[in-house]
């Protein structure tokens, strides 16, 4: 009997440790899949003016209502979702009070569609239109995780709640290098308020749509949300610095940096005997400019010798200018032979126009790529054309001998004619 009952409590507890055991990596999975999870924040305005009656006979508010609706059913099940408010709690017309009126309506987490889609229906047009405070709490409601981070922003007017000026909220985020972005809808065709929804989603390198209608609402926002669940590459803050001797060495990967106007940044990469270093680098232009500019990327050596460059510039014409390089290093005999640092230099020749402030710098985006090299490095390096010398080559021997072919036939024509 005694037996029996050392014998059930013995299976009892080794069935316990394999639950327990089973149960913790499990939970461990778990929340590395949340850690890494897109989060997505909708920032609605409930300001007063959202009961105005121009979206397909109904309320600006009615019709964000009916495509919040759509968008929870369609909202993708890995997707952390929650909605945040700006003015909808404070009728008042105290300016202090109205200006901090923002709520986490929805916190962001795992969606539960029925109790998110009614917190929205008790919403009611209110008060102020706080922008630049509601970007900075949404911020921190996306704070943490390794995923994909968007803020879509609805509304429906210009900020009320200046100085705290929403754009420059928007490069402050974008500066801090947590890749988030911010995409904007415009409800009304308001050219001030479509200047200062396109300035913050460019300082985040989101996107700006004018809406005019509830379905089309809908569907930008679902877009919006399906594209934070769509796998990417998540930049990598760094800070490059006035010198080579101190710039941080990078490694293969995707960077944001801030770079003065008129100034320069340097990074270090290291590359081995038969590898190749492919690097990018994107500055765009977050606030007005001066036209005429440009960016100059170069290779250098740690002793200041140019080993290859790429250039851009442009006219006023588009936001950004992107421009790259390569450089393949030759295979060595010896198989120690030591790494080559190289330097990573970046230019700009932007000038911030007028009464336009020149910090924080210019956001900028450097993909740093380190491969194996191609069998004859020294070939991709001559001029530029690598192995379109043969083809180069060829034109010319084509050309040679098509010129020979047409100056016989043109002869004997005149001498036909000649003799006719």
């Amino acid at each position: 009997m005694i037996r029996t009952q050392r014998l059930a409590a013995g299976v009892c507890a080794l069935l316990a440790a394999l639950t327990a055991g089973l149960a913790f990596p499990a939970g461990a999975v778990a929340d590395e899949t949340t850690a890494a999870a897109p989060k997505v924040d909708l920032v609605l305005d409930v300001s007063g003016s959202m009961r105005t009656k121009d979206m397909d006979g109904g309320t600006r508010m009615a019709a964000a209502k009916q495509a919040f609706d759509e968008v929870l059913d369609a909202t993708p099940e890995n997707v952390l979702l929650g909605i945040r408010t700006l003015g909808a709690g404070y009728p008042g017309d105290d300016r202090k009070t109205g200006c901090k009126d923002t709520a986490q309506l929805y916190p962001v987490g795992p969606l539960d569609r029925t109790e998110a889609k009614t917190a929205v229906a008790t919403l009611s047009p209110t008060g102020w239109t706080p922008i630049g405070p509601a970007l900075l709490k949404a911020a921190g409601d996306l704070d943490g995780g390794t995923g994909s981070k968007r803020i879509v922003l609805i509304s429906d007017g210009e900020d009320t709640c200046a100085p705290l000026d929403p754009c420059e909220v928007a490069r402050e985020i974008a500066a801090k290098g947590i890749g988030l972005t911010i995409d904007t809808l415009g409800l009304v065709p308001n050219v001030t308020m479509r200047r200062q929804l396109s300035c913050i989603a460019e300082a985040t390198g989101g996107t700006y749509t004018s809406v005019e209608h509830t379905d089309q609402l809908t569907d930008r926002v679902n877009q919006l949300v399906d594209r934070a669940a769509d796998p990417v590459v998540t930049p990598v803050a760094t800070e490059g610095a006035a010198s080579c001797a101190a710039a941080p060495t990078l490694k293969s990967g995707l960077y944001t940096d801030r770079e003065e106007f008129g100034r320069q940044r340097w990074y270090r990469v290291d590359v081995e005997p038969g590898q190749e270093l492919r690097a990018s680098v994107s500055v765009a232009a977050d606030r007005a400019v001066n036209p005429d500019y440009g960016v100059l990327l170069r290779a250098v050596t740690t002793h200041g010798r140019e080993i290859v460059r790429g250039e851009a510039t442009g006219n006023g014409r588009t936001d950004v200018v992107s421009t790259g390089l390569r450089y393949p290093k030759a295979d060595a005999d010896d198989d120690e032979a030591p790494a080559e640092t190289v330097c990573v230099q970046v230019t700009n020749s932007y000038s911030a126009a007028a009464g336009v402030k020149t910090t924080p710098g210019l956001p900028l985006e450097l993909t740093v790529d380190v491969v194996d090299g191609p069998s004859q490095a020294s070939d991709v390096a001559s001029f530029g054309l690598g192995r379109g010398w043969w083809l180069l080559g060829a034109l010319v021997l084509f050309g040679f001998l098509a010129g020979v072919l047409w100056g016989w036939l043109s002869r004997w024509r005149v001498a036909v004619w000649r003799t006719n």
